[in-house]
């Protein structure tokens, strides 16, 4: 019989023929499959028509949030404006000079020695006296007198009345624009 270190050369041998065999190249003939196009197409086209109408839904979206903050920033110059006129006319509501010349209006009169209050002792310092409309102070001045200048006594000129009359005659050819002389040479 054979060793042992033969039989694995041999067996090895064995496996590298039938490897080399099943390893050998040899010519194929080609065959021709095609990938079907109708899916590829149908799936490029959704894709394609799924974008243009997310894009045109992006872009409507964005033109309604432009047209929205818009008019909001109009509403807030509007509501800004609105508060300044109002905060205008309540500085002129709270006018001291104001309140005082209503107050004046209405009767109330300024007294023309002040009293004062202490307001820790509660005692009054000063003359108390009652305010009337004829010691009171004013609150405008009177208005300054102009001079002869400026403010000069009106005119006044009479115009005598006359109560002459003309002739009807005389009429009629004033009238009609023409004169004295115009109407003989007419008449010639």
């Amino acid at each position: 019989m054979s060793s042992p270190a033969l039989q694995a050369r041999t067996r090895v041998t064995r496996i590298a023929q039938e490897a080399v065999d099943k390893a050998r190249l040899t010519v194929v003939p080609r065959m021709r499959t095609r990938a079907p196009r109708v899916p590829f197409v149908t799936l490029v086209s959704l894709v394609l028509v799924g974008g243009i109408v997310g894009l045109l839904l992006f872009n409507t979206s964005m033109q309604q949030a432009s047209f929205a903050a818009s008019s909001l920033e109009q509403q807030a110059d509007t509501l800004a404006a609105r508060e300044q006129t109002l905060r205008m006319e309540l500085d002129e509501l709270r006018n001291p000079q104001r309140v005082a010349l209503e107050a004046q209006q209405m009767g109330m009169v300024i007294p023309s020695a002040p009293v004062f209050l202490d307001l820790e002792t509660g005692k009054t310092s000063g003359v108390r006296t009652p305010a009337t409309r004829e010691n009171a102070i004013q609150l405008l001045p009177p208005p300054p007198v102009k001079p002869k200048v400026l403010a000069p006594d009106p005119t006044v000129v009479e115009v005598p009345a006359t109560t002459t009359e003309v002739p009807p005659a005389t009429t009629d050819a004033r009238r009609e624009g023409r004169t004295d002389k115009q109407k003989k040479n007419r008449n010639r």
